[in-house]
Formats: C-alpha cells, structure tokens, sequence
C-alpha cells in the first residue's frame, strides 16, 4: 500500500452532510492500489450499540487516485469512524491519529463529525438539476421595440465591435419565448440589463435601473412573469466587484477627491483618481478605468448592493443571480448577500463566475454553484480539440467529480462557450460533428447545462467581440439540423432522470483511444452512450450490457451477444442505447 497516496478529512467534499439525515464518507487511495475500503462508524456516545462496516465504492478516479464513497444514516446525527483498507492478505486501518495495523478500541480516536446541524446542510434549489439554460447577450438578441434604439446603430448582422450597438431588447426577448420554448429552455441567463455606457452593461451606471435601451424596470417585470407562466426561471447578472465610471459615487469621489463622501466605497491607492502610464491610481476590474471596483467591506457599500440584490428577487421576481468576477469579492459580503437573497426567496439560484476550484465558496455558506469551467475545458480538450485520449478525459471527469459534494456536483453550471469565449463551433474547427459530441456529454452529465444563445443554429465567432453576434433568426440562414439536434437532445434529458442523476460510470475509456463509453443509471433505467472524437471508425465492444437496447437518436435496435453490446462509431460519431425492458 503507498500510504502516501491516501488521504482524508472530516469536512469539505471528504464528509459532509448530503441532507438532513444522510452523510457522505470519501477516502482516496492510490489507483489500483486497494482491492477493498471500508468506513467504520457509529455513535461516539453510543459505539458498542452503533457501530457498523459499510463498505465503500469507488465513485471516481483520476491519473493518480481512486476516490472511495460510502453514506451513513447517524441515528443520532453524529459519527465517529476510522477507514479499513485491504490490499491481498494485508489489512491496515487509518484514524484521525494515522495509520495502525488493527483497529483501535477507543473511537476517540477516530474521525469525528459532530452534528447534522440543519442549518448548516447545503441545499441548492432543487430545481436547478433538472434545468436547462440558454445564456441571452440582450443587445444581440433580437430588436423589438426600435422606438429604444441607441444613435447609430448598425444594421442587425453586422460584424460586431467593442464599441457598436444594434439595438437588441427585452421586448425582443418577449417575442422569441415561443421559440425558447420550444427549444426546451426552463431559465434564462441574461448578462447584464442595467444602466450602463457600454454594449456589454459591465460598467454600471444604476444599479436599480434598467437600462433605457433595453426597456425598463416594469417590462422586465412582465418578462419574468411571461416567463414564469412557461415554466421559465430568470437570472440576472450582479456585477459587484465593480461599477462603471458614470455611476454616480464614483463622479462625486473623482470630482471631490478624499473628500467626498464615498470616498471609501472605492479602494484608491492615490487622490486624484486618474490614470498613469496605462495604471489607475484605484483598483479597477483588469486595469479597466471605466470599471472602478468597490469597496464591499465598507458599510454603505454592503447597504446599497444588498438592497440591489433584494430589490429585484423581491419586486421585481427573478430567480436568481449570476455574480461576475465573484473570487475577487470578499468572503464576508458573499455571506451576508445569500442571507439577503435567500430570505426573499429559498429556491434563488447563486451562480459565481469562478475559473477554478472553488470549494471554498460551495460550502452552503454563499454560492449554489459556479460555472463549471473546469468541466468547459475538459470537454472541449476532448471532443472539440481532439488533445485527450478517453483515458485522459475520464481521469479530468474523474477530478471534477472528487472535487465537490455531490450536491455541489447537482447543481453545477456546465457550459461549453459564453460571451468571455469564441463560440463551441468555433472552439470545434468548424467541425459540427465535434460540437454535437461536446454537446452531448454536456447534456448527458451531471449538472444543469446551458446553451449560449444562437449555438444551436450554428453560429460561430471568435473572442469578444466576434463571439457576441447578432442572433441569426433568418431560418434560412440558421443550421436546421443543428437546430433538431439540440431540440432532440434537451427533450431526451428531460424526459429521463437517468440523464439528469448522479449514478455515471465510464464503461470504456483507455489510453491512445480517442472513443469512450460511459453508463447512466436512475429511475430504472439505464443508458450506454458512446462517442468517438477520433478519425477513424471504431467498434467499442461493452462487456456487462446483456439484454436489448435502442438507439434513442436513431432507433435502430441491438442485442447484446454473450453479454456483450457492439457499438459501431464511425468518425465523430456517436450512440445513445437505451435499454429496453
């Protein structure tokens, strides 16, 4: 055993509190180090009488680890336990006191989790698993209402700028719900929709304000609730950590320098604000001038964005909020603004706009989710850029997963491109059999996945600001195919809880093998979906799927010989088999 390699601790993804009753157990050990672990737990006050031996699976691996998960039903809402591993005839057991050849008979010794406390149980909504996103840029979405166009605008489908407008709205919005809807969309994610100077709406001028251009306070209002009657949930975008330089605290501060009363709602190394050699003497978001960032510790700062924050779950209904450049804000303001959210409404979505690990912002105390960045480049390395291997893209997978708890894992926000990324079929080399692979993982993976707008009628671009194109709504010029792929893929997740669960396994996925397999099992029911990103045709032969199975894409039916389901993937292709009863 390399006792290196294993490792646990009693909090974070390591154990935790799934509900009100259950807790999570994880150990990690070497890969293939251990033919079997098991936990050993009971009731620290109570032990001769609960004490107990579950047996743990391994529910993820990665290049260098295998990650083992058990779960416990404390009778009393505590747990002592120790791990047990056993590799051939050896056996050797760990406490919190380290390694030891046999178990020891004082569970002090042991790891301790205190209590399920309920207060402390993370529970994102639940409706955000079964959820499918669509990401809106308002201002390239679609004109409705030309009486709000800003001057000079270009005409709709022109090549997009930095700086250029083409008048999309929120009425144009209202006008395209059937076509969301029909789609199979069940939230919306709008980018920023306040007062602001720019196209993007980064740089906010009032945050209690929609911005004229795009409608207002009360059309925004009669949005969400069209919205809501189809059975559609709204975010918006809380940008936070900055504000533009024509809010009006941030004119006070420059007109009047240290002595203006906010003053300290801006962190301002020197007085006047101004710019030196391409550098503002205040912090700003990426040394952008127009977006001075703010102060959240201060007070009257926390006052304003938290009224924000309440003022539109409360009046005007949304059902959550997208947090931009989240990790740059600190921990504390984020406490109090899910405390703030969460009273208005329980069932609000907090979404941070993070790019890395992020288990410090999961723990119940302040986000729901983040978006699953790091699950965005896995995919693509695999599917659109054709970098990873199966095995190479199993073990990312198998990170991702041991990476949070499994609540955490529910809840998170998959997307493969946005408006800060050149779009999927780009990403993808033009190749749209690599971006229908890239979207098929998506929505055949755990998560709530979300679609940027215009991706499913095959819309390319490069990075901002090619990536923020008009949408194309010319059915002539749209991908109809395209557009029947997505719209057969979003109703297969929703009809089958299989696709939406947390029971995912790779069946198939080995090195300098660019074809994988993985298996989905909830409901009763279970699937086998394979895909090849290589060149080359491929047959994957899976061992263990006895019975019938149909295509769910094609309907083409097979039987498994001697136990055995052959697929056949020509290049870029793939199969979703369901198994029939």
């Amino acid at each position: 055993m390399l006792l290196e390699a294993i490792y646990h601790r009693p909090k974070q993804n390591w154990a935790y509190a799934y509900d009100r009753s259950t807790l999570h157990l994880r150990v990690r050990t070497k890969r293939g180090d251990m033919d079997a672990v098991q936990a050993i737990a009971g009731d620290k006050y109570a032990w001769d009488k609960t004490k107990q031996t579950l047996d743990m699976r391994i529910f993820a691996s990665d290049a260098l680890f295998d990650y083992w998960e058990t779960e416990a039903e404390p009778p009393f809402r505590r747990l002592r336990y120790a791990f047990g591993f056993k590799q051939d005839k050896t056996e050797l057991y760990m406490t919190e006191s380290g390694f030891a050849d046999r178990l020891p008979d004082d569970c002090l010794t042991f790891f301790d989790f205190p209590f399920i406390n309920p207060a402390d149980v993370f529970e994102p909504p639940a409706w955000v698993k079964d959820a499918v996103f669509y990401q809106i840029f308002p201002e390239r979405f679609a004109n409705g209402d030309p009486d709000l166009n800003p001057e000079h605008i270009e005409p709709w489908g022109a090549k997009p700028t930095p700086g250029n407008f083409f008048g999309g709205d929120l009425q144009g919005v209202i006008d395209h719900l059937d076509y969301l809807q029909t789609l199979g969309i069940t939230a919306i994610y709008f980018t920023p929709v306040f007062e602001a100077t720019t196209n993007h709406k980064y740089d906010t001028r009032d945050y209690m304000k929609v911005d004229p251009h795009f409608g207002s306070n009360e059309l925004l209002r009669s949005l969400i609730e069209r919205c809501h009657e189809r059975g559609i949930k709204v975010l918006l975008d809380a940008v936070f950590n900055h504000a533009g330089a024509t809010f009006a605290p941030f004119l006070d501060a420059k007109e009047k320098g240290a002595d203006s009363e906010y003053a300290g709602w801006f962190h301002v190394r020197d007085w006047p604000l101004r710019v030196e050699d391409g550098i503002p003497t205040y912090d700003t978001f990426a040394f952008e001038p127009i977006m001075p960032k703010l102060n959240t510790e201060h007070p009257d700062v926390k006052k304003y964005l938290l009224n924000v924050a309440r003022y539109w779950v409360e009046e005007i209904g949304i059902d959550g909020w997208r947090l931009d450049v989240a990790n740059e804000v600190d921990h504390a303001f984020w406490r109090e603004f899910r405390d703030t959210v969460k009273k208005v409404n329980p069932d609000a979505y907090i979404l941070g706009e993070i790019w890395h690990d992020s288990m410090m912002w999961l723990q119940g105390d302040q986000f729901d989710a983040v978006m699953n960045y790091p699950f965005t480049n896995a995919v693509l390395d695999y599917a659109a850029y054709g970098k990873l291997d199966g095995r190479s893209f199993a073990n990312a997978i198998g990170t991702q997963l041991a990476n949070y708890p499994q609540q955490v894992s529910e809840a998170a926000f998959n997307l493969l491109d946005s408006h800060d990324t050149p779009r999927l079929l780009t990403l993808a080399g033009g190749d749209e059999r690599r971006m229908k692979l890239a979207a098929l993982f998506q929505f055949t993976y755990p998560g709530t996945p979300c679609i940027y707008y215009g991706d499913e009628v095959g819309m390319s671009g490069k990075g901002d600001p090619d990536c923020r194109q008009c949408m194309v709504w010319d059915e002539r010029q749209q991908n109809g195919g395209l557009l029947r792929f997505y719209r057969a893929l979003i109703a297969l997740r929703k009809e089958h809880a299989a696709l939406r669960g947390m029971d995912f396994a790779f069946l198939h996925a080995e090195a300098d093998d660019a074809a994988i397999a993985y298996e989905r099992r909830g409901g009763g029911e279970r699937f086998i979906i394979a895909m090849n990103a290589g060149t080359a045709s491929r047959e994957l032969n899976i061992h263990g799927a006895g019975g019938d199975w149909q295509d769910a894409f094609t309907g083409h039916r097979a039987a498994a010989h001697k136990n055995s389901l052959a697929i056949e993937l020509e290049a870029g292709g793939f199969a979703v088999y369901k198994q029939l009863k």
